[in-house]
């Protein structure tokens, strides 16, 4: 008997199962397992560079600061840093980390960095996914932004902006789904608003984000008692109190100094602009693609939001004046963000997208590319260094004070990385309670045009006191820049005594490394008496 013979007429075979209909506006779901194999790819590179090559100074300063602050030194007395105390309470995890397990701090640290970035990324993507749309796709949201935040930094993995605008993200994708009529968790507002303002205590002046996205807020009729910027400014809030109580130095000390020297290593305006041309560009290109799609756009609220991080993030890279690529990481990252919105939402809607739309979209990717193939060719010096670390200025440093079996060590310059990841590496003492002479310039930068207030910020005192007291083994001597030597001795005639007693013993990379010869320490009593 045949198959179809057993079938009842009036009972016909249930129909075969619809294929999955991709959701209106959603990126194909084929994307998402191709972009989480490019940022499975990316992060390997991204790991295998940050734990291979020197680990970037500022963060070895930091994770230093931190050591002795937890050894019982005092924060910005005995030990001079310029930022909120927050980012060094955050470095004291790694650093006690890597001391309970026994390994490098670098290995602890950088993981535990690039883990967090990463955290972010999947929750931001987890809060976009609620929202529909564009980023139905979690996987996909959540490997495209990986890639961003590891890609962008080009070997600036770890810095406080990086780690900023990763925490900030969250926020931002909340903040755009109330613009849109999405109420947020409560849960999730109260989360959100702590890590954002968690980023913005690392740089204060980013708060200036969360002011703007709220003065737009009120022209949408938001009012600002919402669960998200109350969790926000009050956890700012407690965070000031926190540092009035328990590093009042920071307030006391740090800030008026660094308002006094820091200024020296500004850069000129017209070189801010020159360096930001792209980014800048790139910000008024996403202005103008949501000004052209503003009414077709669903996503609108989230690109005006990121549009605004970007923004606000270039007027404090400008307002801080330093030329340090890192400075511009918010900006970039929240300028490709968006490009990226704009772009993704008009090939997902090709057909609706009019034929004038062609061009915005090629200039939108033409941007994405440049700043892209910017970040590469940044990166790429570190991953030279990785792939051969023992060829590095650091690793040469580090065999010298290995082989000369010093105990103390010191360098003159401007250049953090010759003292750092140096000291962190080789366990040396570092004889001072600065990390560079970037202190000891700004003394000679203002007295150039204010005499009197210099005098209240005697570095070059300082500097030679913790030299005789220190009496460092190994000092390395920057030639490319000041002559501190020349400007200490002319200070100080103890110093021009104490470093007669050092002995050339190598140079390379336009630096030159000198040994303490016979002879012992001054003691830095009798020297301050000349005696």
């Amino acid at each position: 008997m045949s198959a179809t013979s057993l079938q009842s007429p009036d009972r016909p075979l249930p129909p075969p199962p619809a294929p999955a209909v991709q959701p209106d506006g959603a990126f194909p779901r084929s994307l998402g397992p191709i972009a989480l194999a490019v940022l499975a790819l990316v992060l390997v590179v991204v790991m295998f560079t940050a734990l291979r090559s020197p680990l970037k100074d500022d963060i070895a300063w930091l994770l230093y600061v931190a050591r002795r602050w937890v050894a019982g030194r005092e924060l910005y007395i005995d030990v001079v840093e310029v930022n909120p105390p927050l980012i060094v309470w955050i470095s004291a995890i790694p650093m006690e980390l890597s001391r309970w397990l026994g390994i490098s701090t670098q290995l602890v640290a950088m993981p535990g960095f690039i883990a967090v970035v990463l955290g972010c990324a999947w929750w931001t993507a987890g809060l976009l996914r609620r929202q529909g749309g564009l980023f139905t796709d979690r996987l996909a949201t959540f490997s495209i932004i990986g890639i961003i935040l590891l890609v962008l930094p080009a070997g600036e993995v770890g810095q406080r902006e990086h780690l900023l605008v990763a925490a900030i993200l969250p926020y931002i994708a909340l903040f755009a789904g109330e613009l849109a009529g999405h109420r947020p968790r409560a849960r999730d507002a109260i989360i959100a608003g702590i890590l954002a303002a968690i980023g913005c205590a690392m740089k204060p002046r980013y708060v200036g984000v969360a002011i703007a996205l709220e003065a737009i807020a009120l022209t949408q009729g938001l009012r600002p008692w919402r669960l998200l910027p109350l969790a926000g400014g009050l956890s700012v809030g407690v965070y000031a109190a926190a540092v009035a109580v328990f590093s009042p130095a920071y307030l006391n000390w740090a800030v008026p100094m660094a308002l006094a020297l820091y200024g020296a290593t500004d850069s000129s305006l017209w070189q801010l602009f020159v360096e930001s041309a792209v980014l800048l560009g790139g910000e008024l290109v996403m202005l103008g693609l949501l000004l052209l799609r503003w009414q077709h756009l669903r996503e609108r609220w989230l690109m005006l939001s990121l549009m605004v991080l970007a923004v606000v993030s270039t007027v404090i890279c400008f307002l801080d004046g330093k030329d340090w690529y890192y400075h511009r990481i918010p900006a970039t990252v929240a300028t490709v963000l968006a490009l990226l919105c704009w772009a993704g939402s008009a090939l997902v809607n090709r057909d609706r997208v009019a034929h004038r739309a062609r061009m915005p979209l090629a200039i939108a990717g033409l941007v994405l590319l440049i700043l892209f193939f910017g970040s590469l060719r940044r990166f790429e010096p570190q991953i030279v260094q990785a792939v051969e670390p023992e060829a590095t200025t650091v690793s040469r440093l580090e065999d010298i004070v290995r082989k000369e079996k010093a105990r103390s060590y010191l360098a003159f310059s401007e250049w953090i990385a010759l003292g750092f990841p140096v000291v962190n590496n080789t366990g040396v003492e570092w004889a001072s309670r600065f990390d560079s002479m970037w202190a000891l310039k700004g003394e000679l930068w203002r007295a150039r045009f204010d005499p009197e207030t210099s005098r209240d910020w005697p570095v070059a005192r300082w500097v030679v006191h913790d030299f005789l007291t220190g009496c460092p083994d190994i000092a390395v001597v920057d030639t490319r820049g000041t002559d501190y030597i020349a400007v200490l001795s002319t200070a100080d005639p103890a110093f021009a005594r104490a470093w007669s007693r050092y002995v050339r013993i190598d140079a390379f990379d336009g630096l030159v490394v000198y040994r303490r010869g016979k002879g012992g320490c001054i003691d830095p009593w009798i020297a301050a008496e000349g005696k």
